[in-house]
C-alpha cells in the first residue's frame, strides 16, 4: 500500500514539475508533506534533508561565493572581459573556456553568470553583435566546469548524500570525494570547449539585435513621451491619484518637471499645476486619446540649457533581470506593488522575442523575464544586492577596490585544500570558512542570508525524503527489477547510456535534483543486480542530471540567458542536441574506464 501511495504521490510531483503550475521548491514541500500524512515517511525521515551535509554544505558554499564576489577576487577577470583586448566572439568563448568554466568547478555558478550577462551584454553593445552569440556558451562553460569538482554543483552534493544512505540501506560504500568525478570530467570538459570554440558559433542564431537598444526603439516607437499640462486641462488642480489618469489609461508618469525641479516617483499625491511636464509611458492610442481631450499636449523640445532625462544625476534606465527562484516570479507588478517596493518604474517587459509593453501591471512575470526600469541612483545600487533581481548595467564606472581581496581568495583556497586532502570533511572545511570570511570582514553577517538561494534549499531538502520513500517502500526496487528484465544481457556500457539517457531527459523537463532523487536509488538497483559497480551508476546520474543543453528549463543558468540572448527553445535544440549526444555516448565510455568495468 505504501508503495502505491508514493507512486501515486511521485506521478503527482512529475506532473507538477512538467506543468511548472507551481514553483519546483513548493512541488517539493507538497511531495514532502503528503509522504508525512500519509504515513509512509515518518516526520525524522521526511526532514532529514534539512539537516543532511548536502544542505549544510550547499548553504556555506553561497556564503563563500559571495564573500569571493563582494571582495573584488573577479574584478580583473571582468575589467579583461569589459576591456579592448578581446576583439572578436571567438576570443570571449576562449576565455569562458580557459577561465569562466573552471572557476565554476569550485564556486556556485549561478552567481557568476549573474555577474557576467551585463558585461557580455556591454561587450556585445559597443562592437553591434547579438548577446545570443555569446550567452549560450557562457551558461554552457559553467555548467561543464561545475562538474570539474565535488562542490561545483548542488546537485554534485546532493548526489554525493544521496550515494551515502542509498548505500546503506543496499549494503555498498556510497559516497563521492571532492575530486571523484575529475578524471570523467576533465576530458570531457576538453571536448566541450572545442565544442564552444569551433562549432557553435556556426549554430548560435542572430538573435535580439534591436533589444540591444530597447530604450531608444521605445523612444521612437512613442512609448516615452514626455508632454505638457495645458493651462486649462483638467488635471490642473488635481493630483495625479485623484485625477484618475492612471486608471483610465495605461500610463505610467515617470517623472514630472516644474521649473527648474525634478520630481520621481512616488507623487501620486502631488498637486499639478498648468506647465507641468510629465515623462510618460504610454501607447500611441493613449497618447492621441489624451491628446484629442486636451488632457495634456506634447511638450516642446528642452532648452539647450536643459538636460533630458537619462542626462539628469538621479534618475537611470537599466535592465534587470528575473533569476531562477526569484519570489517575483508567478506574481503581477500590481501585485507585488514593484514601484512602492522599489522605487522603480517597469516600462517595458522582454520575455524571450516578445517585448510586452501595455497592460504591464497585469502581466505575470515569470522566470528569465528582462525588465527596463527607471529608478533613481540609490534605488539601484539597493537593487544590485537583491537575490530577486539581477540588475544586467553597469552603475558605476568604476569597479570597486577593497583591501579583503587576497585573504578572501586564501581563504577559498585553504577550503580546497584541506577538504581536498581529507583532513577534515567537506562541510567542516565549508562552514569554518565562512567563519572566517566573516572575521576578516569579506562577509557581513547580514549578507549571509542574502547569500544563499533559499528555494534551492527547499528544493533539496524537501526531496531528500523522496529517495528515502523509493527505497523503503521497494519501489526503487521494483523500478530497477523491470528495467534489469530489459538490459539485463547488455554488456555495462549499454546499460549505463540506458541510465544516462532516461536522467538526462528527465533533467530537461524538470529539475535536476528531481532526476537525482528519482533515479539515483534506482540506477544504484541496477548496479547491484547486474554486477557493476553501483557508484559508477552514481557517477552517470551526477553528469546526466547536471548537465542540461536542449531546453531553458533543465538548470538555471540555461534560464538565465534566455531571456537577455533572445532565444527559441528552437535555437536551443539546434545547439545543444549534438553536446547531449556526444555526453550520453561518452560520459558512460569514460565511466567504464574509470571504474573497470
Amino acid at each position: 500500500m505504501d508503495a502505491l501511495i508514493t507512486l501515486l504521490i511521485l506521478a503527482l510531483a512529475v506532473v507538477l514539475f512538467i506543468t511548472s503550475v507551481l514553483p519546483p521548491e513548493v512541488v517539493g514541500l507538497l511531495a514532502m508533506g503528503l509522504l508525512m500524512a500519509s504515513g509512509v515517511l515518518s516526520p525524522a525521515e521526511a526532514l532529514a534533508g534539512f539537516a543532511s551535509p548536502a544542505v549544510i554544505t550547499l548553504l556555506a558554499m553561497f556564503a563563500l561565493s559571495a564573500g569571493l564576489f563582494r571582495s573584488g577576487a573577479l574584478d580583473r577577470l571582468r575589467e579583461l572581459m569589459g576591456g579592448n583586448r578581446m576583439k572578436q566572439p571567438r576570443q570571449l568563448i576562449q576565455l569562458f573556456v580557459v577561465a569562466i568554466g573552471p572557476l565554476a568547478g569550485i564556486l556556485a555558478n549561478t552567481p557568476i553568470v549573474a555577474t557576467l550577462i551585463p558585461v557580455v551584454e556591454a561587450w556585445c553593445q559597443r562592437r553591434g553583435l547579438s548577446p545570443s552569440r555569446l550567452l549560450l556558451p557562457l551558461s554552457t562553460a559553467t555548467i561543464l566546469g561545475g562538474t570539474l569538482t565535488l562542490i561545483g554543483t548542488s546537485t554534485n552534493l546532493l548526489a554525493n548524500d544521496l550515494s551515502r544512505s542509498v548505500g546503506e540501506e543496499m549494503g555498498f560504500n556510497g559516497g563521492l570525494q571532492l575530486f571523484t568525478l575529475t578524471p570523467i570530467a576533465l576530458p570531457l570538459y576538453v571536448l566541450g570547449g572545442a565544442y564552444l570554440i569551433w562549432v557553435a558559433p556556426h549554430l548560435l542564431p542572430e538573435r535580439n539585435r534591436d533589444g540591444l537598444e530597447l530604450l531608444a526603439s521605445l523612444s521612437r516607437d512613442g512609448y516615452l513621451t514626455e508632454v505638457e499640462v495645458p493651462a486649462d486641462s483638467i488635471l490642473v488642480g488635481q493630483t495625479l491619484h485623484n485625477s484618475r489618469l492612471q486608471r483610465r489609461f495605461d500610463v505610467d508618469v515617470l517623472e514630472l518637471q516644474r521649473g527648474g525641479e525634478r520630481f520621481s516617483p512616488p507623487f501620486a499625491d502631488r498637486v499639478l499645476s498648468g506647465g507641468d511636464r510629465l515623462l510618460l509611458r504610454c501607447s500611441r492610442a493613449d497618447l492621441l486619446r489624451l491628446q484629442q481631450e486636451h488632457t495634456v499636449s506634447l511638450a516642446a523640445p528642452a532648452s539647450s540649457g536643459e538636460q533630458g532625462v537619462e542626462g539628469t544625476a538621479t534618475q537611470r534606465m537599466v535592465e534587470v533581470l528575473l533569476p531562477a527562484g526569484s519570489f517575483l516570479a508567478g506574481a503581477s507588478l500590481r501585485e507585488l506593488r514593484f514601484r512602492q517596493r522599489f522605487n522603480a518604474t517597469v516600462i517595458a517587459l522582454r520575455r524571450g522575442q516578445e517585448l510586452v509593453r501595455e497592460r504591464l501591471g497585469q502581466v505575470v512575470l515569470r522566470a528569465g523575464d528582462v525588465l527596463l526600469l527607471q529608478a533613481p541612483l540609490d534605488s539601484l545600487r539597493g537593487l544590485q544586492a537583491s537575490s530577486d533581481l539581477v540588475v544586467m548595467d553597469k552603475i558605476e564606472h568604476e569597479l570597486p577596490a577593497t583591501a579583503k581581496k587576497y585573504p578572501t581568495i586564501l581563504i577559498g583556497l585553504t577550503v580546497l585544500v584541506v577538504s581536498g586532502l581529507g583532513i577534515m570533511p567537506l562541510v567542516a572545511a565549508a562552514c569554518l570558512g565562512v567563519v572566517a570570511m566573516v572575521v576578516v570582514g569579506s562577509l557581513r553577517p547580514g549578507d549571509l542570508q542574502q547569500a544563499v538561494r533559499w528555494e534551492l534549499i527547499l528544493l533539496v531538502g524537501s526531496l531528500y525524503g523522496f529517495s528515502t520513500a523509493l527505497v523503503k517502500t521497494g519501489l526503487a526496487g521494483e523500478m530497477a527489477t523491470r528495467l534489469v528484465a530489459w538490459t539485463g544481457d547488455w554488456p555495462a556500457y549499454g546499460v549505463l547510456v540506458t541510465i544516462y539517457l532516461i536522467t538526462t531527459l528527465t533533467t530537461e523537463v524538470m529539475s535536476n535534483a528531481a532526476a537525482v532523487v528519482l533515479w539515483l536509488p534506482v540506477a544504484a538497483r541496477i548496479g547491484l543486480d547486474l554486477q557493476i559497480d553501483p557508484m559508477a551508476c552514481v557517477v552517470c546520474i551526477v553528469f546526466a542530471a547536471s548537465w542540461s543543453f536542449i531546453t531553458p528549463f533543465g538548470y538555471q543558468t540555461n534560464l538565465m540567458v534566455f531571456g537577455p540572448g533572445g532565444y527559441r527553445i528552437q535555437d536551443m535544440v539546434r545547439y545543444g542536441a549534438p553536446l547531449t549526444i556526444l555526453a550520453t555516448l561518452l560520459v558512460p565510455l569514460l565511466t567504464v574506464w574509470r571504474f573497470g568495468l
